[in-house]
């Protein structure tokens, strides 16, 4: 579970103008996880091509400059504009060397897609939350959790937490639906009909 949890997007900003389209790319058709299986190393062919244009959005959203690339001052820029001011610059850089070296259109696919293909199958999720479910009810103790979260393997920042709190399935006694927390995981927040 941590380590899934992990293999969260490690900028707040990309996920932010993103969300929609990192929901929707854990829904693609049959027909693109087919061709992502063949293991073709063309990153547009991971993607449908509405996903391709949701994720141009937000690149063109974040290249605030419009050059073509995402520079430490996009990135102040953008997160200015979402109200977080002060942003240190070595969180800037950290973002940054992700794409080792300039990052354009390209890059940012490629960053998403390796995220993307980084999350945990449905089934290792929920099999990792069952070692703290020993009696099988579907539920783990937010409190518990969170501990847990805080403490262990891959420790999460309080603000990481909290973060995987606001989306989380938390019922009135405080404990958290993790199958449902497991579906939101690897499909998004958005349930199909």
């Amino acid at each position: 579970m941590a380590k899934t949890l992990d293999n969260r997007i490690s900028s707040a900003i990309i996920c932010d103008f993103s969300s929609q389209a990192s929901r929707k790319a854990g829904t693609r058709s049959k027909a693109a996880a087919k061709r992502q299986q063949r293991g073709s190393s063309n990153v547009f062919s991971m993607f449908e091509q509405s996903q391709i244009q949701e994720f141009k959005e937000a690149f063109s959203c974040i290249d605030q400059n419009r050059d073509g690339i995402i520079s430490k001052s996009d990135l102040k820029e953008t997160y200015g504009q979402l109200g977080k001011m002060n942003v240190n610059d070595e969180e800037l850089e950290q973002m940054l060397k992700e794409g080792k070296g300039p990052i354009n259109f390209t890059v940012f696919l490629t960053l998403f897609g390796e995220k993307l293909n980084g999350t945990d199958p449905e089934e290792s999720i929920l099999a990792a939350f069952k070692l703290f479910d020993p009696n099988g009810t579907g539920y783990v103790n937010k409190d518990e959790f969170k501990q847990l979260l805080l403490t262990q393997a891959d420790k999460f920042s309080p603000e990481e937490v909290e973060q995987m709190f606001a989306v989380a399935p938390i019922d009135v006694a405080g404990n958290i639906d993790y199958k449902s927390l497991c579906y939101i995981i690897t499909h998004g927040d958005e349930k199909e009909d």
